[in-house]
């Protein structure tokens, strides 16, 4: 997959994975990744999928309605993908943070979802709920942020809600902020998420 890696200051801190969302590139949350930590090396991966030109995580039938199919194949290559960047830039693969934005996000709760200790924990902004009616894997001890937007015309507010119920069920640490945006990442989120970060994660 097409990557960008930037090695920390510090090595005890998790890696950030940073997904951009649809149309971005592995450039998109590089800033932002040094907002929530200025010690973690951050790993930004641009998305395999083309949807008219805009790069994607994972293939969609509509607005909103993701390929099932697809989205389970992303999910295993992204997570293929990690065991191999983690074996060649020398990181730890069980201390990953993803930081995603909504195509992006997506893609990270599906690793969630799918793959016990995939991830060490997860700022999902903008999240949809990413796949529904399967067994999620225990997912104690691992540490969930979403930021999401009361008025958001993309992700209802029902919608962030069930996600951050799943995700609790499945035994996570969540912690929802909700604002009155639209979809669009706010500075607020990022500091919230720098903050959430420095209380689960820093060492």
């Amino acid at each position: 997959m097409r990557h960008i890696f930037e090695k920390g200051k510090n090595p005890n801190s998790p890696t950030l994975l940073l997904l951009h969302g649809t149309g971005g590139t592995e450039h998109d949350l590089i800033n932002v990744g040094k907002i929530i930590s200025e010690e973690a090396s951050l790993l930004g991966v641009k998305g395999n999928v083309s949807e008219f030109g805009m790069a994607r995580f994972f293939r969609r039938l509509s607005e909103g309605v993701f390929d099932e199919e697809d989205l389970i194949f992303r999910t295993r290559e992204l997570n293929e993908f990690l065991d191999e960047s983690a074996e060649h830039y020398q990181f730890d693969r069980n201390n990953i943070v993803a930081v995603g934005y909504s195509n992006g996000a997506n893609i990270a709760a599906s690793l969630l979802f799918h793959y016990q200790n995939s991830l060490a924990g997860a700022v999902l902004f903008h999240p949809m709920v990413p796949r529904r009616g399967i067994e999620m894997p225990d997912l104690s001890g691992t540490s969930v942020f979403i930021g999401a937007g009361e008025n958001d015309p993309l992700v209802p507010l029902h919608e962030t809600k069930e996600l951050a119920e799943l995700l609790k069920d499945a035994n996570a640490n969540v912690d929802v902020l909700f604002e009155q945006n639209g979809h669009q990442l706010s500075g607020n989120e990022v500091y919230a998420a720098r903050d959430w970060f420095y209380k689960n994660f820093s060492k």
